[in-house]
């Protein structure tokens, strides 16, 4: 049996991206209304593109 390898997911929704974050809820949708995390809607469905968390996290690293 031959395990093909899970595809690497390019959005997450809104719960997701909190959990894989540790932003909770609020600070996430106060970033979504800042313009600082990007969103795609489709219907009622918002979704989070994985890159522009990254692109968050990497543009807040502090080095001490």
């Amino acid at each position: 049996m031959i395990l093909e390898p899970t595809p690497e997911r390019i959005t997450v929704r809104i719960k997701e991206a909190c959990r894989i974050t540790g932003i909770g809820r609020s600070k996430l949708y106060e970033l979504i209304a800042e313009g600082e995390i990007e969103i795609v809607k489709i219907g009622a469905m918002t979704l989070i593109p994985v890159d522009s968390l990254k692109a968050l996290t990497e543009g807040r690293r502090q080095r001490r």
